[in-house]
Parts: C-alpha cells; structure tokens; sequence
C-alpha cells in the first residue's frame, strides 16, 4: 500500500453569504482504505464530497487528488474518480449492460472486456441484460458503482449508499467495497446515518461537527476506550448474589443488572481476577466474562454531545 495520500484537504473552507459551511478542514485519506465521513445533520459531510469532486467550488484552501488540484488541474484530478452522489442515474427502460454502454461512450479507453470486468466485480452477470426498471434498489447501487468504476478510477465516492437497501442489500454493498479495497487497492471514501454499518465496512472515520472536523482516526481507536476505567460483562448466576457482592466490593465503581444473569462491572483491569475468585467464594457460578467496549454509536454520542446524525 501506497504512504502518499489518495486525497488531501488544507485549510479547506466554504462560506456561503456570511455564513461559514465548512471551516478550515485539514486530512489525508490515505491510499487502499474504506474512508468514511460522519457527523450530526448539517455537519458539512455532503458539502465536502460535492468539492472534493468538483460540483461545489472552494471559497479558500486546497484539495488535491493524486497530487493534483481539484481547482487548478481539474480534468487531471477528476479523471481518478468515480463518484456516486445521492442516487445513481440510470436509463430503467434500457438494460444495465446498455447503460453502461452508454457511459463508455463518453469515457476514452473504456473497452467491452472492461465492462464484463466490472459487471463481474459487482456480481450483475445474471441480470446486466435486464432492463433497469426491474432492478432492485440494491441491484441499481451495485450497477451504479459498475458505472463509477469503468475508468479504473483510483478514488469512489460514495454518498450515502446504503439509502433504502435492506440488511442484505447493505450487507452485499460492505462486501463488495471490501472487495474492492483489496483486489484493486481502491480507495472509499463514503457517508451514512447508518453508524453500525459504518463500524463494520471502514477502516478510519472522520467526524464533523458545525464544519469543523473533531477528530479523524482508525475505527478501532474510536471504539477502544483508553481514557476511562474499563467494564466488564460477567455471566454469573444467581445474579442478585452476584451484584450484592460486587456492589460491597472495593474498586468496583459501578455495576448493574443487564438482565438475567447478566451483571455489568466497572473496575480496573487488574481487579478482575480477584473479582472473579471472590464471586465464586460467595457460591456465585461464572460462565464467562468478556469486555464491553462502546460501540461507534456510543462515541460519536460522546463526542458530538448527542449530535443527530445525518
């Protein structure tokens, strides 16, 4: 995998009137990653996606594709995307193969073999001949990513994808990104509400707030908690046994009753063995113990302060 970003942004900002849309973004999207955006309603993650793909101009700062300005060397930096902003537009009385058809047509170079290439990559070969309008949602999305990848592009961009797909339809979507990202070495830059499918599909977040960004880092750094006593979820039984003993117990700061035979435990790490000896010495059974780590859902409430996502 490449070190140089895919995507940079410095100082990028966006003002409409008097009012400040996206304020002084700075990060790189490194290359080879499912990158995605979060961040409560109005947050300014679609206004960065319709500049980094050149449908929105930059009131000041620089976005660079590849190494080149989305402002200044537009046709050289676009020519490495292959975006989907808001819903794919299809032809639904043409087939999906004609419509891709069509888009070739406008792109130098795009050639029969690559068409098949990635109407096989998405998993469309059953159904490309089918007229559109009989497509499922999720099968338009999956065609629409066809379309996006016909130039070989080296950055997609995907604007909440997962819009009205059901669990399978999404889960096929993370798949086939996955894909992606480790057979062509493609970088994802994406943005959903959905934040339990963004835990599983990305490798790094970035959260925005009022335009500003809060933070950017890999998933797994979001959800592992560092700066707070960790817990514990102990299967025991009885359970009121269990939580009697942990309650009276010194180090433990909280406990509480999941359900039954289910008991929460805040302690610090090195208590835990004692914990357990200590439950068993009061005739309480363990059939297991595990750590509870906040889900994505649970730290971007934290850091957004309740922020509706959107």
């Amino acid at each position: 995998m490449s070190s140089e970003p895919i995507v940079s942004l410095r100082h990028v900002t966006k003002r409409v009137g008097r009012r400040t849309i996206i304020d002084d973004l700075t990060f790189d999207v490194p290359q080879g990653e499912i990158f995605g955006f979060l961040g409560p309603n109005g947050a300014g993650k679609t206004t960065t996606i319709r500049m980094i793909v050149g449908l929105m101009s930059i009131t000041k700062g620089q976005i660079l594709i590849k190494g080149n300005d989305i402002k200044t060397e537009f046709e050289q930096a676009i020519r490495h995307v292959g975006a989907i902003v808001e819903n794919p537009e299809m032809y639904n009385y043409l087939s999906g193969y004609r419509n891709l058809v069509h888009y070739a047509r406008m792109v130098p170079g795009v050639t029969k073999e690559r068409i098949g290439e990635v109407v096989s990559r998405v998993k469309l070969e059953n159904r490309i001949h089918d007229k559109v309008k009989t497509y499922s949602l999720g099968m338009r999305q999956r065609l629409g990513v066809a379309q996006a990848l016909l130039h070989r592009p080296s950055l997609l961009i995907l604007d909440e994808p997962t819009n009205g797909l059901d669990p399978a339809g999404i889960r096929e979507l993370r798949d086939h990104l996955r894909h992606l990202t480790r057979t062509e070495n493609i970088t994802v830059v994406v943005s959903s509400h959905l934040l339990s499918e963004m835990e599983l599909m990305c490798d790094r977040v970035a959260i925005l707030q009022r335009g500003k960004l809060i933070d950017v880092k890999p998933i797994q750094h979001f959800t592992q908690s560092t700066d707070r006593t960790p817990t514990y979820q102990i299967e025991a039984q009885p359970s009121e046994q269990a939580l009697e003993f942990l309650r009276r117990t010194e180090g433990v700061e909280e406990v509480r009753l999941v359900r039954e035979g289910i008991v929460e435990v805040t302690t610090e790490r090195e208590g835990v063995p004692d914990l357990l000896a200590g439950l068993m010495r009061n005739e309480v059974r363990i059939y297991g113990v595990k750590p509870v780590r906040p889900s994505l859902e649970d730290r971007f409430l934290e850091i957004t302060e309740g922020g509706q996502i959107g």
